[in-house]
């Protein structure tokens, strides 16, 4: 065999792991963000210097994403074991929070929580969906050069045709946190005034992705580099994937109303699974048109990644109708609570469900993008997310221990119902007004297609400089963390200098 074929083969007939390790994996880094809030806050109150630029980015990265590498890496089968560490961790730093407070010092503990279910939240974004979108493109960029080492545990790999693989969950992921932050529901008046102009706009701002479409095609045939067939197909890739969710959300948020997304989710998920397994398409995305597996034709070659489409359409649509949930305004502490709870109840209902339809009906399969599928991808999207939200809640009522304490990323704390602005009290730090805020979580989130681009031309050169099959633990892990360091940094100081690339 081949190099290549040495590579491809060692990504290839793969079946996954189980949903529960996949769910405490995504929980995990919910928590570091939750530790890393907890240390800012410990530090501010034990050091009065204010920390540069370099200091801030080191502490992130520590924090944020080496653990990520290593619970992908050398820590993937201790992933309960991480997760009971940084909770024990989290609760000692928040112990000595309280113990340090400076606000309400003589106050008993329900009454101190009293106060803060009172307070209200300032933001110009939903912290916890901008960490959500930093989780899901950081553990895929991490997992398309770590799954290429062999210290990458197979089982977390995309699978083959059934099974729950971590990789499988990147895709879906980040089509839902993009559809939580599209146009549609940051500025529902984007939508107002004419049908054909709100299409118009909608058609112009994929032509960039139709560029990088076909930039990573033919790069990718020039070179010869390693594919997984099954994936997508012989042309198809990821982002035709997104060209066509962004032409058909459009179509359908013209004809039913905005705040009906889920029931289109759900149209489109239940009709497609019934076509799979009443009709011949699922013969047709196994074996082609002929039965034997053939790729002549562009439907042939391109099968898997023409008709999961649909899948993502439907992930799309969910993330749409939960992102005009949790952008509506939430004044208090308490309805921030019951965001979160509702988000959680619905993840739990959603896996009871999962577990029916993989009983009664069919497997989760990415190669379809099937009911099963679908419905894993929403259920897990929901409990990161409501992980992140009950971790702000937390957060904030330390910071609200702690007078001045500034953590960026975070919900920006008002002391009297923002209603009557002229007469609140902010508990904001005057320092975090004047400041931009230095966080690496920002920057990823700001510069999301920066890094995510980065990160596919620098998988692409290490695999063409590194003898990846037959690297040793250490280097892998040297190499892999030294990849994650160089485009952080490189987004993180494009942050600062506000360069972007913005095409929607």
């Amino acid at each position: 065999m081949s190099e290549k074929q040495m590579k491809e083969a060692f990504v290839s007939n793969l079946n996954g792991t189980t949903v529960l390790e996949i769910t405490q994996g995504l929980c995990f880094p919910a928590f570091c963000i939750l530790c890393r809030g907890f240390l800012i806050i410990f530090s501010q109150y034990l050091c009065s210097f204010s920390p540069t630029w370099k200091t801030r980015f080191l502490i992130d990265f520590v924090v944020l994403i080496v653990p990520m590498v290593a619970t992908l890496t050398i820590w993937a089968s201790f992933i309960l074991l991480e997760l009971l560490g940084v909770i024990i961790f989290g609760a000692g730093l928040l112990y000595q929070i309280y113990r340090r407070r400076t606000c309400y010092a003589r106050l008993p503990f329900l009454k101190i929580l009293e106060k803060f279910l009172n307070i209200s939240l300032e933001s110009e974004y939903i912290p916890a969906i901008s960490c959500f979108r930093v989780i899901t493109s950081a553990f895929t960029a991490i997992a398309i050069l770590a799954v290429d080492f062999p210290l990458f545990p197979r089982r977390f790999a995309k699978t083959e045709l059934y099974g729950t693989g971590a990789m499988d969950f990147g895709v879906g992921g980040f089509v839902f946190g993009s559809a939580m932050v599209c146009l549609e529901v940051r500025r529902r008046k984007y939508m107002e005034g004419s049908k054909l102009h709100y299409f118009t706009n909608s058609l112009y701002s994929v032509w960039p992705l139709v560029f990088l479409g076909i930039g990573r095609l033919a790069i990718i045939k020039s070179i010869g580099y390693q594919e997984h067939l099954t994936e997508y197909g012989v042309h198809w890739n990821f982002f035709f994937t997104i060209i066509v969710v962004k032409l058909i959300t459009p179509l359908l948020l013209i004809i039913f109303p905005l705040n009906k997304s889920w029931i289109i989710a759900l149209g489109i998920t239940v009709l497609y699974q019934l076509a799979l397994d009443f009709t011949s398409l699922k013969r047709l995305i196994l074996y082609g048109t002929d039965g034997s597996g053939t790729r002549v034709g562009l439907l042939n070659a391109n099968r898997e990644g023409i008709i999961s489409t649909l899948g993502y359409v439907a992930i799309h649509m969910a993330g749409v109708q939960t992102g005009l949930y949790v952008h509506k305004n939430r004044l208090h502490i308490k309805d921030l609570i019951k965001v979160a709870c509702f988000l959680l109840l619905a993840a739990i209902s959603l896996f009871i469900s999962l577990y029916v339809v993989q009983v009664n009906v069919e497997a989760v399969s990415r190669r379809m993008a099937n009911l099963a599928f679908c419905i894993w991808i929403v259920a897990s999207s929901l409990i990161l997310l409501s992980s992140l939200l009950l971790g702000d809640i937390i957060l904030s009522f330390a910071k609200f221990l702690i007078k001045g304490a500034l953590v960026p990323c975070s919900w920006k704390l008002i002391q009297s119902p923002v209603t009557n602005k002229k007469h609140s009290q902010s508990l904001v730090p005057e320092a975090e007004r004047m400041e931009p805020s230095l966080c690496l979580i920002t920057a990823l989130n700001r510069k999301q297609l920066i890094f995510f681009l980065l990160s596919n031309i620098t998988t692409g050169l290490i695999n063409l400089m590194v003898d990846t099959l037959h690297s040793s633990t250490l280097w892998a892990l040297f190499v892999v963390n030294l990849y994650m360091f160089s485009n952080c940094l490189i987004v993180y100081v494009l942050y600062l200098q506000d360069k972007t690339i913005q095409f929607w």
